[in-house]
């Protein structure tokens, strides 16, 4: 079992910023994928970034590309979300993932914390 704990969230105005960090506890592997995901009032959770263990690869949603930036910390098994220039449509709650890869995919999610960006 993998623990996540998010924090970071709040109000912010259009075009201000926030860092989201979500730390991870219990059985983490060393090969593992960790993610933000967001899911806005009547619409399906999507994915915003995710990044490998060992850092080199990321992935952004193409709405969020130049603003957002993933970056985790391993030796305190924390990602990290910079957001920047954030829009009315960032609105959503935000869920930390973690994927341990090994013989099979274990997936796990925290509770999600609220960003309410206002125009």
């Amino acid at each position: 079992q993998v623990q996540l704990v998010e924090s970071g969230g709040g109000r912010v105005q259009a075009g201000g910023s926030l860092r989201l960090s979500c730390a991870a506890s219990g059985s983490i592997f060393s090969i593992n994928t960790m993610g933000w995901y967001r899911q806005a009032p009547g619409k399906q959770r999507e994915l915003v970034a995710a990044i490998t263990s060992g850092g080199g690869n990321t992935n952004y949603a193409d709405s969020v590309k130049g603003r957002f930036t993933i970056s985790r910390d391993n030796a305190k098994n924390t990602v990290y979300l910079q957001m920047n220039s954030l829009k009315p449509e960032d609105t959503a709650v935000y869920y930390c993932n973690i994927r341990n890869i090994g013989v099979r995919v274990e997936g796990y999610w925290g509770q999600g914390t609220q960003v309410t960006v206002s125009s």
